[in-house]
């Protein structure tokens, strides 16, 4: 008895196998400024957000160059904390300590912005969000 698996006289058709994601979308600029939001949570690794959003990570690493760049804008934070700038900046100068001597500044065309070490990161940010704002 002789089985035959495969034919070679008849013609084969041609076969794809897709892994992955293999559909194309289409996202708003609202939101591709919202997943690229989530990346600059601290602690927050890019591909576990890509992961989340059914994305590669290549994709939204894009998405971030964009924003850099200005061509894709972040949505704006609901809860921003504005700070008086210059008031922190000379109760700096009046009274210089150790915290004070390891401040960073943070300069943003005419705004100064010192962070001094133990300082909350998200009014960090808030605060330079608001500054790139006003400038």
């Amino acid at each position: 008895m002789t089985d035959t698996i495969c034919d070679t006289k008849l013609a084969c058709g041609r076969v794809e196998i897709r892994t992955g994601i293999g559909r194309r979308r289409r996202w708003t600029a609202q939101e591709k400024g919202r997943i690229v939001a989530e990346t600059l949570n601290a602690g927050v690794a890019v591909a576990e957000i890509a992961r989340r959003h059914d994305m590669s990570s290549q994709h939204l690493f894009n998405w971030i160059r964009a924003a850099k760049e200005g061509r894709l804008t972040l949505p704006a934070d609901e809860g921003a904390v504005f700070v008086p700038i210059v008031a922190a900046a000379t109760e700096l100068r009046k009274t210089p300590n150790v915290a004070a001597s390891t401040a960073i500044e943070i300069e943003i065309k005419d705004f100064v912005v010192r962070a001094v070490a133990g300082i909350d990161m998200r009014l960090l940010v808030d605060v330079l969000r608001a500054v790139k704002a006003a400038a």
